[in-house]
């Protein structure tokens, strides 16, 4: 864990695009949700491979249509 990146609540928030505010995180923090986190004295950050982690476990992935060969008429 000695090469990880540490993100501030802002920084989450950012990397979301605005979809996950600071103060969800707040919320989601108290109620024991969400992406891990650690807190030292009063700052929490989120190490990016936790985030990494999270995205990968909430990734919904979404099946291929199935495809049924199709013959082709020869018109020559």
């Amino acid at each position: 864990m000695a090469d990880n990146r540490f993100l501030t609540p802002e920084e989450v928030s950012q990397r979301y695009r605005g979809t996950v505010s600071p103060g969800t995180l707040r919320n989601w923090r108290s109620m024991k949700i969400g992406p891990s986190f650690v807190k030292i004295g009063k700052a929490v950050l989120y190490p990016e491979s936790e985030l990494d982690a999270w995205d990968e476990k909430n990734k919904v992935n979404c099946r291929a249509l199935a495809r049924t060969d199709v013959q082709v008429e020869d018109r020559a």
